[in-house]
């Protein structure tokens, strides 16, 4: 079976990203393929970056507020890019209540404080393995 590719990205202007780097790192020892992009990433940089690598999934991790904004355009840029059949995931500080709006919008489940690396790579797993993998 090939490795699942996984972008993982930083956007806007929060500078924290310990929790980038530790998610990147379970990624990586579950076998998964992790491109990170780094901190300071616009939404255009994230999908560019994105079609170049011929990701399965797009990974955000935002802790700055931002992340209906944040989210929303990336998913828009997914979409007009041609690759909305990704999935679009990440984690930060987001309220219930807007994860149930960003999951409307298409973006698929979110993590927050007290997941586990485990929980957010047995997710990107999954969901690749049936609904790219699998049809292919």
């Amino acid at each position: 079976m090939r490795k699942i590719r996984v972008l993982l990205a930083k956007p806007g202007l929060d500078g924290h990203d310990r929790g980038a780097k530790v998610m990147a790192q379970a990624m990586k020892d579950a076998g998964l393929e992790v491109i990170y992009t780094g901190l300071h990433q616009t939404p255009e940089m994230i999908i560019s970056a994105a079609v170049q690598e011929d990701v399965d999934a797009v990974a955000l991790s935002v802790l700055s507020g931002a992340h209906m904004t944040l989210f929303r355009r990336v998913k828009d840029l997914m979409d007009q890019n041609g690759i909305g059949d990704r999935l679009l995931t990440g984690g930060g500080i987001i309220p219930a209540d807007d994860m149930d709006k960003l999951h409307e919008m298409g973006v698929g489940k979110l993590f927050g404080p007290g997941s586990t690396t485990k929980e957010g790579v047995e997710y990107i797993v999954d969901w690749v393995t049936k609904n790219r993998i699998d049809k292919e």
